[in-house]
């Protein structure tokens, strides 16, 4: 029938004579009782999913969320750290602020441009982190920070190159796998290794100079994603991961502190040489914290116990002062945004649209599981920070941009661009100007009578 609904024309047929349980629209309950709720709760949320605009806002709420929460736990965490150094217990909370107001500006440019100039600016990011990358490797120019020699010092600010290959390798490949699957060459395991791979590598090796096996792990991630939704052979995918375990393995048993933070995972009590002391502390920290923690500022383990309290260990930090409640949340805010990343990639009719999508949402949920594991003592300590969150200038940036393009790729879905403008078209804000302000007028007034003189 034309009135029906859609909840009554799915219901089975004994059910089509009564009343529906809900109208897909508003949360008008058509029946009572708590079965009849549930079923219109249900109905409305698979509703609400569904919308086109959807991705959209959960990528801009969650991250939100996660950097107004990132900035206060920053603030309670850092403190400690800052004044044991002899500086001012907001220091660190400054410098980070002053990132997150310089990545506001880098999301909101990526979000706002066409798709295609992201394309266009595939190849100036992959040379321009090539090449900081090899200067970070030139002995002299770069500057090593925790064992690792990363970090380019311009004097007033430092950069860590690193960070940026991530963002040029979803850009680049993207752009590769869309032109090649236009040319129809993705059947051939040739156009499908190169030169992704190779380029790959690449980034592998100049990142690996500096020691940070942690993005190394994150890149290779990103590619293994990218060969997933390329359609790689079952052969050829396993092989390829077969040759990234060993190569892995070997610079895992080559290092010996990365052989000793292998050791660390699932620890629960001190070692006698104190191997393991900040995987340890970091779960005493989550431990002390019960279900609604110790309050904000009122955490024990950030007074010298647990190092990095809050860079890599944020998460064991928050845990403390919020408790479970905090951590769940922070974990729920990912799982949104990896969602809402993962219905982007799915949504889309581009192909670059497609795997760009895919591989930033790779990249930051891998990024977040490789940091959650290693503060619940799952993982080996990687030295990632948590994206969005824990304190870094180079990885804020590099992470809200990744943040704005998944934004701008959620307004080019089908459907979300018309629903933006109607939305737009019918704001208070502009409605009132339009009452406000004088119409500009586009025809020309028709000619009046000419008077005779």
């Amino acid at each position: 029938m034309a009135g029906q609904t859609r909840a009554e024309a799915s219901a089975p047929p004994q059910q089509q004579q009564g009343p529906a349980l809900i109208s897909a629209t508003t949360t008008v309950f058509k029946t009572e009782g708590a079965i009849g709720r549930l079923k219109a709760l249900r109905e409305r949320l698979r509703w609400t999913l569904n919308r086109p605009l959807t991705p959209y806002y959960l990528i801009l709420g969650s991250a939100s969320l996660l950097l107004v929460l990132g900035l206060v736990m920053v603030f309670s965490s850092s403190n400690i750290t800052a004044i044991h150094q002899g500086l001012p217990g907001p220091y660190y909370f400054r410098k980070q602020l002053v990132a997150v107001i310089l990545g506001s500006v880098l999301l909101v440019a990526a979000a706002r441009v066409p798709v295609g100039v992201h394309r266009v600016l595939a190849y100036p990011v992959l040379l321009g982190s090539i090449g900081l990358m090899v200067l970070v490797a030139i002995p002299g120019i770069g500057m090593k920070v925790n064992g690792n020699r990363n970090w380019l010092n311009f004097g007033f600010f430092q950069v860590q190159p690193s960070e940026f290959a991530k963002l040029a390798l979803l850009l680049w490949a993207a752009d590769l796998l869309a032109r090649k699957q236009k040319a129809g060459t993705l059947t051939q395991w040739k156009h499908l290794l190169v030169p992704l791979v190779p380029g790959a590598l690449v980034l592998l090796m100049l990142i690996m100079l500096g020691g940070d096996m942690g993005t190394s792990m994150i890149l290779v991630a990103m590619v293994f994603a990218l060969l997933w939704m390329v359609g790689a052979p079952l052969r050829l995918f396993v092989a390829t991961l077969g040759i990234a375990v060993v190569a892995c393995t070997a610079l895992i048993i080559t290092v010996p502190h990365r052989l000793d933070r292998l050791a660390c995972i699932g620890i629960t009590k001190q070692t006698p040489d104190h191997d393991c002391f900040q995987a340890l502390h970091g779960l005493y920290a989550l431990g002390l914290g019960g279900p609604f923690g110790t309050g904000l500022g009122a955490g024990y383990e950030k007074w010298g116990q647990l190092p990095e309290a809050h860079t890599d260990f944020i998460f064991a930090a928050t845990g403390e002062e919020i408790g479970l409640v905090g951590t769940l949340s922070v974990i729920g805010l990912f799982a949104a945004l990896g969602y809402a990343g993962i219905r982007v990639a799915i949504g889309t009719r581009d192909s670059f649209v497609r795997y760009a999508a895919g591989a930033a949402t790779t990249w930051i949920m891998a990024q977040a599981v490789i940091n959650l594991g290693s503060a619940l003592g799952l993982l080996p300590i990687a030295g990632v920070p948590l994206p969005l969150f824990s304190y870094g200038g180079s990885a804020m940036l590099s992470a809200m941009t990744a943040v704005g393009t998944l934004l701008c790729f959620a307004r080019s879905v089908p459907g979300a661009k018309a629903a933006l403008a109607a939305r737009s078209s019918k704001s208070r804000f502009r409605t009132g100007l339009r009452r406000v302000l004088p119409r500009r007028r586009t025809t020309a007034p028709a000619p009046g009578p000419r008077r005779e003189r």
